[in-house]
C-alpha cells in the first residue's frame, strides 16, 4: 500500500478537526484506526464467481451473479491485473479473500480433498511482493459432488467424508499462507446444503452437518495462523424454505466450539439488523467475520452501498472494543456494472462506513444514556449525520495517496478501454 501522505493538512481537514473535537472526538485517532483496520477484497466480484477449474455452473448452489459486462477475468494474470487495478483506488490496507476453485498452481487437476498451498503458490508470491493478507474459503459448490445441492450435510457418507477432507485441506492451507505471510488467515466454511420446498425432515440434515464440521474441526490445525469460522444464510436461490447451516445453528455451533462466526449483511431477512447481533455474539464466539454486502428483494450480493445498514453495523464494530477479534471481509459479485468500479464502490463505503462509526461522538453519547437523558442522546446522533466526516475521508485519501470521491471513476474508464475492452 502507498504510504501516507505528509502534512500540511488542508485547511478543510482542520476545519473538521475542530468541529468534531469540539464534541470530544479525535479525528486523527480515528484516522489511525482506519489506516490499520483491512478490508478483505473477494476475488469472485472479478470473475463471477467462475473460477479456474472450468467445473460447472454455481447456479445451483444459489449463487449467481447477473449481467453480461464484457471484460470478466478468465485467469490469474487477468485477475490480479483487475484486484491491483481496484486496490489503487481503494485507500488504506487490504487483503485478498481467495475460494478454493481458485487454485491457480494445479496443472496436475488434484481434486478439491488433495488440494494443498503449493496449489495456490502464485498467490502467495502475489501477496508477499505485494504486501496483502490473504483469506481463504472451502468451495462447496459448483461440483459434480454437489451436483444435487448437499455437501457437509448429504446423505451419501462417502461424499460427505469428499467435503470434510476439502474443508480439511483449507483449513490447512490457510494456517501455511498465513504462516509464509506473517498474517493470520481467517478461513470460512460456507455450504449451499437446502431444499426448495418445505422438507420432511429438518432435524436429520442439520445432524449430519453437525458430525460433518466436528471432523473438520478435529484435524490438527494451527490457530495462531488461520482463524476458522462458520457462515449461515437464510436462503438461496434453489433452496428458498430450507438451509441445513441457519444462523442459529451455526451460531450455536461456533458458541459450542469456540471457532468464529460469520455475518454476512445480505444472509438474513430484510427486517434483521445485522448490526444488532454483534455485541451479542461477541459475548460467545471467539472471532467475528463481517462479509459486508447489500440485500435487495432476494438477492443477498449487491454493491455494497453507505446506506442506514451498512452504517449500522460498522459503527457497532467501530465501537464494539474488539476490533482484534473482528475481520470486515465484502462478498457481493455484479456482472451488470464494470467489475473494477465494483469492487472501488464497495470497499470504499465499506471504509467510509467504519469512519463514519469512529467519528461518532460516543463518549457524550453514552454519557446521556447512563444519565438517562435519551433526548440529548437522540439530538447528537442525528447532529452527526450532518457533521464533515466526508472532509476526514479526503484527508485520509489525501493521506494513503489515493484518488479522492468524484476523481477515480476516469482510471476506471481508461482500464475499461485500455484492458478489458481486449480481451474475448
Amino acid at each position: 500500500m502507498p504510504e501516507p501522505a505528509s502534512e500540511p493538512q488542508s485547511s478543510l481537514y482542520n476545519y473538521a478537526r475542530e468541529r468534531y473535537s469540539a464534541l470530544g472526538v479525535d479525528t486523527e485517532a480515528a484516522l489511525a484506526t482506519l489506516a490499520e483496520t483491512p478490508v478483505s477484497m473477494h476475488c469472485w466480484q472479478g470473475d463471477d464467481v467462475g473460477g479456474f477449474e472450468g467445473a460447472g455452473d454455481s447456479a445451483g448452489s444459489g449463487i449467481l451473479a447477473t449481467g453480461n459486462q464484457p471484460g470478466r477475468a478468465t485467469n490469474f494474470d487477468e485477475l490480479v491485473s483487475d484486484i491491483v487495478a481496484a486496490g489503487n483506488l481503494i485507500p488504506g490496507p487490504l487483503r485478498l479473500n481467495l475460494h478454493a476453485i481458485y487454485a491457480t498452481d494445479n496443472a496436475g487437476g488434484a481434486d478439491r480433498d488433495m488440494l494443498t498451498a503449493e496449489h495456490f503458490r502464485s498467490w502467495i508470491d502475489w501477496a508477499k511482493a505485494a504486501g496483502w493478507g490473504i483469506d481463504f474459503n472451502p468451495t462447496c459448490f459448483a461440483h459434480p459432488r454437489a451436483a444435487d445441492g448437499f455437501t457437509l450435510a448429504h446423505r451419501d457418507p462417502a461424499v460427505r467424508r469428499f467435503w470434510v477432507d476439502h474443508c480439511i485441506a483449507a483449513r490447512r492451507i490457510g494456517a501455511v499462507i498465513g504462516r509464509e505471510l506473517g498474517k493470520p488467515v481467517v478461513n470460512n466454511i460456507w455450504i449451499p446444503d437446502g431444499y426448495k420446498d418445505t422438507p420432511a425432515d429438518r432435524a436429520a440434515p442439520r445432524a449430519r452437518l453437525l458430525e460433518s464440521l466436528e471432523a473438520v474441526f478435529a484435524a490438527d490445525v494451527a490457530r495462531e495462523w488461520n482463524i476458522d469460522a462458520v457462515e449461515s444464510k437464510l436462503f438461496g436461490i434453489g433452496v428458498e424454505s430450507y438451509t441445513a447451516g441457519s444462523h442459529e445453528f451455526y451460531l450455536a455451533f461456533a458458541a459450542k466450539h469456540q471457532v468464529g462466526l460469520c455475518l454476512d449483511a445480505g444472509h438474513f431477512h430484510p427486517t434483521e439488523s445485522v448490526a444488532d447481533k454483534i455485541s451479542a455474539v461477541l459475548l460467545f464466539v471467539p472471532h467475528l467475520l463481517l462479509h459486508v454486502s447489500r440485500g435487495v428483494r432476494w438477492d443477498s450480493d449487491h454493491v455494497v452501498a453507505l446506506d442506514d445498514p451498512t452504517r449500522d453495523m460498522l459503527a457497532e464494530v467501530a465501537g464494539s472494543g474488539a476490533l482484534d477479534r473482528i475481520s470486515i471481509g465484502m462478498d457481493f459479485f455484479d456482472a451488470s456494472i464494470n467489475r473494477i468500479a465494483a469492487w472501488a464502490i464497495g470497499a470504499r463505503n465499506t471504509k467510509k462506513a467504519l469512519l463514519q462509526g469512529l467519528l461518532l461522538p460516543r463518549k457524550r453519547l453514552e454519557e446521556a444514556e447512563n444519565t438517562g437523558d435519551f433526548g440529548t442522546r437522540l439530538a447528537l446522533l442525528e447532529d452527526a449525520k450532518g457533521l464533515p466526516w466526508n472532509l476526514v475521508w479526503e484527508e485520509f485519501c489525501r493521506r494513503q495517496d489515493t484518488p479522492a470521491d468524484g476523481e477515480w471513476m476516469d482510471s476506471v474508464r481508461n482500464y475499461e478501454k485500455d484492458v478489458l475492452a481486449k480481451r474475448g
